[in-house]
């Protein structure tokens, strides 16, 4: 627990969060509606069965960035993740340039992440509503509900932290019920022979078999589906013993919700013929149905609804924070670092992801995934790359509770990774993540010189974590 501010402080987050509670946002987070959306346009992209070898290779990308997460957030367990460490590795360089544009990026693309599970969750509610989705995709009154839907989320963020913990570990349950319930339902009608019946010539070498093909984009929807595992990043300073939770959390989650991505394709694979599988929509619902019935798929159906109302929660729960860390240090509007003076949460930032997340959810699902995961990759995971590096180099005796293993081989598979996703995303959404950072960057000028900072006036160098910060445990 947070020791009691000093007279006239602004008033400080609480430390309630701990690891059992942080590996279950983080994985709330990542499992959402997304496998249960997206696999049938996994399938599609790879071309055949062979796609379940893409979740493999997306969660290899994620662990090893999750190995730089688990690095940097141990050594700087403050709220907004990112925005710490990109401060603290650029701030030699070019001042606050590096985490201006990542708060200016992450006010986009952390909401319109979450607007996908309510897109996602809408596609689900058509199995059980009449009327919410048809042939074209979700009717007026599907977007109407995924906005009510929203704003419901929004209501419910404005408690303490400590109820949100508890609360973030019921959805955990309720969302591990649903993903295992559908696997088991899957393997209870299973055709190994279906489900391994590669496509000829999908894994011939020289860029032209389906697998090697279709890679790129089906690790952006890979890679999109395990986004999440850095949630509880963005909580470091709700943390308890953050040295040993963060990574903990990190790792864990990645390696779980792989084990049960993986499980739930081989599964889908061999229950639902390929061709049927590449056109449906709430692919969960169809295996439960064929299994068990149309009772049990409405009733789990309804689960998995719920988990992505938990995923949408816990994401915004998280990424509310970044911004409020950004304007504590003056780097961002001024509004986004008040407290709630009673529930302790940063108010604007719960209000401006909500917003940003009901306008992202009257879109597409590939337009808003193409759009996010392109932002996200070319300022947030290509500038962390970078900042552990500098970091190593320009703090060495940063006190680092926990150290990545291999370094730097999984720094180095890290950026692989994230440059061929990153260039195999739509052209749109690349010249569209490029303008918005360019924008940023004028921005970023005109705050500069009004706040004299660089490139308008001197650096402000300041290593705060160089020591623990008093009543922090690592």
């Amino acid at each position: 627990m947070s020791s009691p501010t000093r007279s006239g402080e602004p008033p400080a987050l609480e430390r309630r969060i701990g690891p059992l509670q942080a590996t279950a946002i983080n994985m709330t987070q990542m499992c959402g509606i997304g496998p249960f959306v997206t696999i049938p346009t996994m399938v599609a992209t790879m071309g055949g069965p062979q796609a379940m070898f893409g979740w493999i290779i997306g969660a290899i990308v994620a662990l090893a960035d999750g190995l730089i997460w688990a690095e940097l957030g141990a050594a700087m367990p403050g709220a907004g993740g990112t925005y710490l460490y990109l401060r603290e590795a650029f701030q030699y360089r070019t001042g606050r340039l590096m985490p201006f544009l990542f708060v200016w990026s992450a006010v986009l693309f952390i909401p319109l992440i979450m607007s996908t599970g309510i897109i996602g969750l809408v596609q689900y509610l058509g199995y059980l509503i009449p009327g919410v989705t048809d042939d074209a995709g979700t009717t007026p009154l599907g977007k109407i509900i995924g906005v009510g839907i929203t704003l419901l989320i929004i209501l419910a963020l404005f408690r303490k932290i400590g109820q949100i913990s508890k609360l973030t570990t019921v959805l955990f349950v309720v969302m591990l019920v649903a993903v295992l319930t559908t696997i088991v339902a899957a393997f209870s009608h299973f055709s190994a022979a279906q489900a391994f019946a590669f496509t000829p010539g999908a894994f011939s070498f020289g860029g032209q078999g389906a697998f090697w093909t279709g890679l790129g984009a089906g690790l952006i929807i890979a890679i999109y589906d395990y986004l999440g595992y850095n949630t509880s990043a963005y909580l470091g300073g709700e943390v308890r013993e953050p040295g040993r939770t963060l990574p903990r959390s990190i790792i864990f989650s990645i390696l779980g919700i792989m084990g049960l991505y993986f499980l739930l394709q081989v599964g889908v694979l061999g229950s639902i013929p390929l061709e049927q599988l590449k056109t449906a929509k709430s692919v969960a619902s169809s295996v439960l149905e064929q299994v068990w019935g149309t009772g049990v798929a409405k009733s789990i159906t309804v689960l998995i609804v719920i988990a992505a109302i938990a995923s949408v929660f816990a994401g915004l729960l998280g990424g509310s924070r970044v911004p409020f860390e950004a304007a504590r240090d003056k780097v961002f509007l001024p509004v986004f670092g008040k407290l709630h003076p009673k529930l302790h949460l940063p108010t604007a930032g719960v209000l401006t992801m909500g917003a940003i997340t009901i306008i992202g959810s009257l879109f597409t699902l590939t337009e808003v995934i193409n759009a996010a995961v392109a932002t996200l990759v070319i300022i947030q995971s290509l500038a962390q790359v970078a900042a552990i590096v500098v970091l190593r180099r320009r703090q060495p005796n940063l006190r680092r509770p926990y150290r990545q293993w291999l370094y730097p081989v999984p720094t180095i598979i890290a950026l692989v990774g994230w440059v061929y996703i990153y260039k195999s995303a739509e052209w749109l959404s690349i010249w569209l993540s490029l303008g918005w950072i360019a924008i940023g960057a004028i921005a970023y000028l005109v705050y500069a010189k009004a706040e004299r900072t660089w490139p308008f006036g001197p650096k402000d160098i300041k290593e705060a974590f160089a020591t623990e910060p008093e009543g922090v445990q690592a």
